[in-house]
């Protein structure tokens, strides 16, 4: 629908926050509001990280009924194609008895005040929200029953809530949800034991096997919204020149050619920082044109000098070199028990393997965007970004505004992976704004602005040494990993991984071997690094299962029943028995390690795949398996290496536990981008460094997975953890698995180990 913004035009993905609250008061459409504040227990269990509305006891959740029976469900959270805004979205439509054909999805500003942290990361969404957007559908329908009741004159016990409307049975009465509507608008909000959430056995969509979107046929249809598609009468377009080299700034620039790029209204500069710079711009030369056309033909005309930075020399083979040679000396200590010295000195048999991971871009199919628009000293962005609070305040603080005096409108995203939480290139749009009141300015970045100036996924040296009994038993267990941390982006001289990054399948490895020491020595970090998609699971998940396989491979046992046996008896394992960090951002008591849970995945996996299958020459099966954001996946890879060293996918068969499966059609499609993501990282993924400088600029020499080289067949078994456990996340657990898996079917195949990312040309 077309939405007429201040004097932007947006064709919307649903309604907007502003013109859904105007449009209250002319039609008639009357807002429903759900108020509570977490328990205690709550607080304690998310350590305050992403809980909705933080402690406050303000609305946090929204529900709107029009006249006309049309439901309205804000959704704070960022839409990036995990069918986020349907999940949350059927929550409470669920729960309140209302028809998935009559509901819409509003998406929210940024607002922390309102909604407490609204970050799209993580893989905490669904989790941190479930409960509360129960809540919120159960309160809607105990005030609809409670209004029908009263109109009535009947007993509230005596009506329900189904399929959009009140009935009263005995009666035969019935009345639609826009018929109750003003009555239920003046009701008092219910608490306690007036709220009754549903029993599993009456869900209607929670869990069920259907596909639901509150965005698809927007979507494949050209009307949604996403970032580059705001439109105004005079806006202005800009691209930034920026540094070649992070920890670079522009020492002059000569605008005059660009100036006569047809269409080129200004050259400006933008203030950057060589500090650790948190979500910064880099700083550069902005062009502004009438267009975007106009805008990067007169970027390629403008004249800009560098400096010289401290980064000039990074070159990515030379680095490497360095990290191997601090992998081989001990590190700062992050776990240990027994006494790994003497479990090695005694062992009738050792291995050791190291392994190399390069930076990844993000990558995702739509580039950074935003549009910012400065008026009447208020100052207004659109912009795809999954941190919307974070977003809002840096572009306050770069305005010069308070909060209360900026918006931030989210976008739909065309993929995140993790980029599109950094307000970069949202603070651009800002500085742009600034320039022209009055008018929106939007600041486009291109593929190769994306690849070149992104906060890549870091680069990982991972040193695995473990001793092994005459009966092929793992005695002794060392892992260095070696990485540039994500919190050299927060402050200077940061050289060790967060707690965060370490318990993530380093750690938090759970398998039962009396001697274990797990160590990270420090490196310095010369580029921008920031979350990816899974994180540091996947360098973690890569060293950790390519070395299992090895160590089944030492001991002449099949690598499955190896890997069942390395972890011991089925035993919830305390965070806090291996280390002293928080567990993915939440209290470590929070979230034991269910070694049940992940034998049980790792036996579906290789039951449906046909584990231990006798195979051609040339073809193999590979395994592999990893918890990670508080769910067990495991995968089992089919590949067939061909005479040409062509690589051939036949089938992956995933498993995964993410607790209970509200929304089955979304957890198969996130495991199968999962899946095409992971091998693409596997096979292709490289961003490497000459003088400073990233070499891969575009598709052509950073490539993803083209339909010949995704999987021929993805199957996805979804498993029931057979007891009440917390919620799982499912965007990111399904990418650690696929590069091991990858390799290990490559090894049964070939007998060639693959012990460097990417996989390149090695098989040939």
């Amino acid at each position: 629908m077309e939405k007429s913004f201040e004097n932007l035009t947006i064709t919307n993905h649903g309604i907007d926050r502003r013109g859904f609250l105007k449009g209250m008061g002319a039609t008639g459409v009357l807002l429903l509001t759900a108020n509570w504040s977490w328990s205690q227990e709550q607080q304690k269990k998310y350590g305050g990280e992403g809980m909705p509305g933080g402690t406050k006891n303000d609305p946090k959740l929204f529900i709107a009924i029009s006249q006309d029976g049309t439901v309205y469900i804000t959704c704070t959270r960022s839409e990036m194609g995990q069918g986020i805004r349907t999940s949350l979205a059927l929550v409470v439509a669920d729960e309140m008895e209302a028809d998935w054909e009559k509901c819409r999805v509003v998406q929210a500003e940024g607002d922390e005040e309102k909604y407490g942290n609204q970050n799209t990361d993580g893989s905490r969404s669904m989790r941190h929200w479930y409960e509360p957007m129960r809540q919120c559908g159960a309160v809607a329908r105990a005030m609809l029953e409670q209004a029908a009741s009263l109109g009535w004159g009947v007993d509230l016990e005596d009506v329900r809530a189904t399929k959009h409307s009140v009935v009263f049975p005995r009666g035969r009465r019935r009345a639609g949800f826009g018929e109750l509507a003003e009555a239920v608008a003046r009701l008092p909000v219910p608490t306690g034991s007036a709220i009754r959430l549903k029993r599993s056995n009456e869900f209607r969509y929670i869990g069920k096997e259907q596909t639901l979107s509150a965005d698809g046929e927007d979507i494949v249809s050209g009307k949604a919204t996403y970032g580059a598609d705001l439109r105004s009468v005079g806006m202005v377009y800009a691209v930034v020149s920026r540094p070649p080299v992070f920890g670079s700034k522009a020492t002059s620039y000569d605008a005059d050619a660009a100036m006569n790029v047809k269409g080129v209204i200004k050259v400006m500069e933008i203030e950057g920082t060589m500090a650790p710079s948190e979500f910064k711009p880099l700083g550069g030369i902005a062009v502004v044109a009438e267009n975007t056309w106009a805008a990067m033909k007169g970027r390629e005309a403008l004249k800009v000098e560098w400096s010289d930075s401290p980064n000039d020399q990074y070159e990515s083979q030379d680095y490497r070199r360095q990290m191997e040679e601090v992998s081989k000396k001990p590190g700062k200590e992050i776990r240990a028990h027994g006494d790994l010295e003497d479990a090695l000195a005694k062992a009738k048999k050792k291995h050791a393997a190291t392994y190399y991971l390069p930076h990844v871009a993000h990558a995702p199919m739509e580039p950074p965007v935003a549009t910012a628009l400065l008026k009447d000293d208020f100052l207004e962005v659109w912009a795809p970004t999954q941190a919307p609070q974070a977003a809002r305040t840096h572009a306050a603080e770069r305005a010069g505004l308070p909060l209360e005096k900026t918006r931030v409108n989210v976008t739909l995203l065309g993929g995140g992976f993790g980029r599109k939480s950094k307000a970069d290139f949202i603070n651009e749009a800002v500085e742009v704004a600034k320039a022209f009141p009055g008018k929106a300015a939007r600041v486009q970045w291109t593929r190769e602005d994306d690849l070149r100036h992104d906060y890549l996924h870091t680069v990982s040296i991972e040193h695995l040494e473990a001793s092994l009994s005459s009966r092929g038993k793992v005695t002794g267990w060392l892992h260095r990993s070696v990485a540039p941390t994500i919190m050299s982006i927060f402050a200077p001289d940061q050289r060790n991984q967060a707690a965060f990054e370490s318990n993530m399948g380093h750690g938090n490895v759970p398998f039962a071997v009396p001697n274990l020491r797990i160590e990270n020595p420090g490196v310095d970090a010369h580029t921008r690094i920031g979350w990816f998609r899974s994180v540091s699971n996947i360098p973690h998940g890569f060293a950790t299962q390519s070395f299992v396989s090895e160590l089944a491979e030492e001991a002449g046992k099949d690598h499955l029943k190896f890997y069942l046996d390395l972890l011991g008896e089925d035993r919830e394992i305390d965070p806090r028995s291996m280390n002293d960090g928080w567990n993915h951002g939440e209290n470590p008591e929070t979230y034991p390690v269910d070694t049940g849970r992940l034998r049980k995945v790792m036996e579906t996996a290789a039951k449906e795949a046909g584990w231990g299958k006798r195979m051609r020459k040339g073809r193999g099966l590979g395994f592999a398996a990893h918890y990670s954001f508080v769910s067990y996946v495991a995968a089992v890879l089919d590949v067939e290496v061909k005479k040409t060293g062509e690589l051939v996918i036949h089938k992956a068969t995933m498993a995964i536990d993410c607790g209970a499966q509200i929304n089955p059609d979304r957890i198969r499609s996130q495991m199968e981008g999962s899946c095409i993501m992971g091998v693409g990282l596997a096979t292709t993924g490289e961003i490497s460094f000459d003088k400073g400088a990233p070499k891969q600029s575009n598709f052509h020499d950073y490539q993803v997975p083209r339909i010949p080289q995704a999987p021929k067949e993805i199957a996805v078994h979804l498993v029931d953890p057979g007891k009440e456990v917390e919620l799982g996340g499912v965007g990111e657990p399904g990418v650690p698995p696929i590069a091991p898996a990858l390799c290990n079917a490559i090894h049964a195949a070939t007998g060639k180990r693959i012990r460097s990312l990417p996989i390149g040309e090695q098989l040939t």
